[in-house]
């Protein structure tokens, strides 16, 4: 285990608002800092950070806490691993606790698989350039067909997978690996008989490195047009395909305003060959809310450059929204005269697609000319639905100068008085506007009644007397002098709590009183991320009210216990309310 004191010279060191500052563009609010939540798509911020005390919370999605769990959240890092993160971050040297013990079963972790991945990166690399046919091959595949120069297949460190049953696997056991391991790292797999074969095979490799320079996964592609054309990693415990990007470790480096969003590996070797550092792929998934939120911690705006066929149009609409809810600039570039921009570069050269993506067309041109290539503007009825369609894509947008700058522009189109135009996009935005706001009040009205919360089960079971255990936890948790009088009076105890979080929140408490711990210490060792924003909330609540001295916790603790024996006297009965009140919530759901 990392010392407690050392712990504690991480977190001082990492200033909270440079650290999450390097994340997310935050403004000054009086002491403290807000901006869009890097945790779920918003428009309007609610994320704060608070330096005075080193933590943050969002008022929108409930994350909350220091800087270990911000590092948790944000680079998806278990608690350990969270703390290396940030040693590293201000040069602190932490040694592993982790040693695999001598004689036994290794035991598999993130470094390990990560090494592991440097070195079959490696074997996959040297097999590119073996002196046989196959190997000769998947060279000139990449030489000839895809026509990359030896120093962009070293960049990139292309390889290939040898086309054998379990070559590879054997060579990575010679390396001191396990099964277990490569299994694990998604390199080999395990057959119903127990026979452990390679994962890729005969196929030419692509590895995905993140942003700090690691090894994380690849993928591998037929060199012919046999299906599965591609085969990629699956998730693994340092890989997770829809929070990673393909050259995003490259692309980071080169794009502080533009990045080009593309479908597939080539598409991004290909830009990057031709002098696009700024490209980068999802790994063969449509685009996610995490990869949304990834790319916009650096770049401004993002170009969609997707195949030019009916399913690559489909996905760039999709790219378009997902980007569009984390606050990104986008524009579309339909590939003229080719399928893909690897082949449009390959045949027309890098200064034309230059020209040819400077001319990409926003949000707005793009979605017209999908809604005029659709109908025949000639019959009336083909025009009332196109018009129909475009009133409601304007509506999507949400600066009201920008719904307007668009529906002047769509009436010339479509030869209708702009007035019209945008009446009809008025009503649909209204309409919107009650629907959002009837399901933040369902919403509301579920989360007031705990029947949405995730981290205390038992709040919907009794909310008074679990809206009174956060009272009394909030001052708890807030002063330092309210605990001594708690565990030194023995004013309460676990069994005074009806919910299992709070009663686990109370024991840690007292615990840390009892060993003469700040609670914060081991907040991170005990509770998840999850909980550490419900933690964070209920201290914030707390802080909210002016009066929190002794007579207001002798009151909290009174009402506390008045509540709970009013609930065990009830007993089933309380659930006669709980049942009206889910009728309640399904008929309103059903008007």
């Amino acid at each position: 285990m990392i010392p407690r004191e050392v712990i504690d010279e991480i977190l001082s060191r990492n200033d909270i608002e440079s650290l999450v500052g390097s994340y997310v563009s935050l403004k000054r609010a009086g002491s403290n800092l807000k901006g869009l939540c890097p945790f779920h798509s918003e428009k309007s911020p609610s994320f704060t950070v608070f330096p005075k005390d080193n933590s943050f919370y969002c008022f929108g999605c409930g994350v909350g806490g220091d800087a270990i769990t911000f590092v948790r959240e944000i680079e998806h890092l278990d608690y350990p691993d969270a703390v290396a993160f940030l040693a590293k971050r201000v040069g602190i040297n932490i040694l592993p606790d982790t040693d695999a013990p001598s004689g036994g079963e290794r035991k598999i972790d993130k470094e390990r698989i990560l090494k592991m991945n440097v070195d079959a990166a490696k074997y996959y690399h040297a097999a590119l350039f073996a002196e046989n046919e196959k190997a000769r091959a998947a060279l000139r595949y990449f030489t000839e067909k895809r026509a990359l120069s030896m120093a962009t297949i070293r960049h990139f460190g292309l390889g290939y997978a040898p086309d054998g049953f379990d070559v590879f696997t054997k060579y990575m056991l010679s390396k001191g690996y396990t099964h277990e391991e490569l299994v694990a790292g998604f390199l080999s797999g395990k057959s119903e008989r127990g026979h452990y074969y390679d994962a890729f095979r005969n196929r030419v490799m692509f590895p995905i490195i993140d942003v700090s320079g690691r090894v994380i996964a690849f993928g591998g592609r037929v060199m012919d047009d046999s299906q599965p054309k591609y085969k990629n990693s699956s998730d693994t415990p340092v890989f997770k395909k829809t929070r990673n990007l393909f050259a995003l470790n490259f692309a980071r480096q080169s794009c502080a305003e533009t990045m080009i969003l593309c479908e597939g590996y080539m598409d991004v070797i290909a830009m990057h060959a031709a002098g696009f550092t700024n490209a980068v792929a999802t790994l063969g998934t449509a685009i996610t809310a995490d990869q949304a939120r990834l790319m916009s911690r650096y770049t401004k705006k993002v170009i969609i450059s997707y195949d030019a066929d009916e399913a690559g149009q489909k996905a760039a609409v999709r790219a378009m929204r997902m980007l569009g809810e984390v606050g990104l600039e986008v524009s579309v570039f339909k590939v003229p005269d080719a399928k893909d921009p690897d082949e449009y570069i390959r045949t027309f050269g890098k200064d034309k697609f230059r020209a040819a993506l400077d001319a990409s067309k926003s949000k707005f041109e793009y979605n017209t000319d999908r809604v005029l290539s659709k109908y025949n503007l000639d019959i009336p009825q083909e025009k009332i639905n196109a018009i129909a369609e475009m009133s409601e894509m304007i509506a999507g947008f949400y600066s009201a100068a920008e719904r307007d700058v668009y529906v002047r522009a769509a009436a010339k189109k479509f030869g209708v008085s702009a007035d019209a135009l945008s009446r009809d996009v008025e009503r649909i935005v209204k309409r919107n506007v009650k629907t959002y706001a009837k399901e933040q009040t369902q919403k509301i009205r579920q989360e007031t009644a705990g029947f949405s919360d995730r981290v205390n089960a038992d709040f919907v079971k009794a909310p008074t007397v679990a809206k009174n255990e956060e009272s009394v936890l909030g001052l708890l948790l807030l002063f330092p002098n309210h605990r001594r009088k708690v565990f030194e009076e023995n004013m309460l105890s676990a069994e005074d709590f009806f919910t299992e979080f709070n009663k686990k929140v109370f024991l840690y408490l007292q615990e840390a009183y009892k060993n003469g711990e700040d609670p914060a210490a081991r907040m991170n060792e005990v509770f998840t991320p999850e909980e550490i924003g419900r933690l964070t909330k209920i201290k914030l609540a707390r802080m909210e009210l002016t009066d929190n001295g002794d007579e207001v916790l002798t009151d909290a603790v009174a009402a506390l216990k008045a509540s709970y024996a009013k609930k065990q006297a009830e007993g089933t009965n309380t659930y006669e309310g709980l049942n009206a009140l889910l009728a309640n919530i399904r008929k309103s759901t059903e008007e």
